[in-house]
């Protein structure tokens, strides 16, 4: 933001926020004219601000208590408009000597992202952000995919696309999606950090214009029992010294052994990254079979119930082949879910992992010989098993540092006890807009 937009009005105001280990957005606000104390000095913030869990419970650990301060510090560069006096910054956390925190979720995804280009690769990420409305009209003539429901509701998709491009956001298509009242915004490709900065300010616009139309976005994995849930998926792609690694190889579809070797990373860290990428209480309603959540851990080529799934370069895809990655949901953090795949696809290419057969057709129908033979097997969704997996994982440990473990496993081991034994229902409709900002 240039300094001479930063005196506004009196009552303008910027919001920096950070994005916490369940995956909710915390902020604070000063006035715009203060801006350069945001940006250089930073907005005072606890440390146990790391383990708020999603019901504002606190799950103190050693390292994360009642002393201790930390700053949230923004960029001017990074500033958006939203509109209405209002304007809006990712936030680091750093310590009040202004040395960058350990526990910064954001950091953490640029370190993982500086740590891939120093070996040669350079990544993009797309984000999908899935959402259902409530209070909204015509669901009974909701039609997946529909005409009729994106012409009901033009003004409300209207007014997110002006309001993404006020905020310079580059938004690729929006749709309606599967489940009643669902709509789907995609976001075009950017380097890690921006594309998981982009996430969190889409859901930003979307909450805040569907409060203008009286309307409420629920973000939650499974805003209604028994429907389809939202997904959050991640579209990544590589490149070595400009050259694409998902295509143009003698390998398995086209994939370069560079390429294998990233998806044979990524499938492998699956299961120990699951409290990362689909880790609420509420995660597991979605992870089943025939919902398109990639419950399987395998790949194939433009295979929607695949965990990963190739897409292919062809003439329909302009950014070229990539990645989509089906089992993250609106719950993660997106800078740790990106810092999650990032890290394993960095992993596969360091020790050139092998790359199993690629799945044609539904996993859901092969027979045990044929799973076992293809390797496919069920993504874990119990809590102890995905806590121990996380727990144990060195690769976890490599990518996030142990002060982040230590809080992702305090804050998730205290929502798996306190709501998975609850009854599902009441568990929805408290948490239905926990994720909407």
């Amino acid at each position: 933001m240039p300094a001479e937009e930063e005196t506004g009005a009196p009552s303008d105001r910027v919001v920096g926020s950070i994005v916490d280990m369940a995956g909710v957005s915390r902020a604070k606000v000063l006035p715009l004219s203060r801006l350069s104390a945001f940006a250089e000095s930073g907005a005072g913030a606890s440390p146990s601000w790391n383990v708020f869990c999603v019901d504002d419970h606190l799950a103190f650990t050693p390292s994360f208590s009642v002393t201790g301060d930390l700053r949230l510090r923004i960029d001017r560069d990074d500033v958006r408009n939203l509109g209405n006096g209002t304007y809006w910054a990712p936030a680091n956390l750093v310590e009040q000597d202004g040395t960058p925190s350990a526990a910064c979720t954001r950091g953490t995804l640029d370190r993982v992202t500086r740590q891939l280009a120093a070996a040669g690769t350079d990544a993009l990420v797309g984000s999908e952000i899935e959402f259902t409305v409530f209070d909204a009209v015509h669901q009974e003539n909701w039609a997946a995919y529909g005409l009729t429901v994106v012409l009901a509701q033009e003004t409300f998709l209207r007014d997110i696309l002006a309001a993404a491009s006020t905020a310079d956001l580059a938004v690729e298509q929006v749709h309606a999606e599967y489940g009643p009242n669902q709509f789907e915004v995609s976001l075009a490709p950017a380097d890690p950090v921006k594309a998981a900065d982009e996430a969190v300010l889409a859901r930003a616009i979307v909450s805040r214009v569907a409060r203008t139309h009286g309307l409420r976005a629920s973000f939650s994995p499974m805003p209604v029992l028994g429907g389809s849930g939202n997904g959050a998926h991640l579209h990544v792609s590589f490149s070595r010294g400009g050259v694409p690694i998902l295509s143009g190889g003698d390998g398995q579809c086209g994939l370069t052994s560079s390429g294998a070797a990233a998806v044979a990373g990524i499938l492998g860290a699956l299961p120990d990254f699951m409290p990362v990428l689909a880790g609420s209480a509420l995660s597991h309603l979605r992870l089943h079979p025939g919902r398109w959540s990639g419950v399987f851990r395998c790949w194939g080529l433009e295979n929607r119930e695949a965990a990963v799934r190739l897409c292919a370069n062809t003439s329909g895809n302009p950014h070229g082949a990539n990645i989509e990655v089906k089992p993250i949901d609106p719950s993660a953090n997106p800078y740790l879910s990106s810092a999650a795949v990032l890290g394993a696809a960095y992993a596969g290419m360091r020790d050139a992992l092998p790359l199993g057969a690629e799945v044609r057709g539904n996993p859901a129908f092969l027979s045990d010989a044929e799973r076992h033979e293809l390797d496919v097997t069920v993504l874990p969704v119990e809590p102890a098993a995905m806590l121990d997996r996380l727990r144990s994982s060195r690769l976890a440990n490599e990518v996030f540092g142990p002060l982040i473990l230590e809080a992702l496993l305090a804050v998730k081991g205290y929502e798996y006890t306190e709501y998975r034994d609850k009854p599902v229902d009441d568990v929805v409709q408290r948490f239905r807009y926990a994720w909407t900002s």
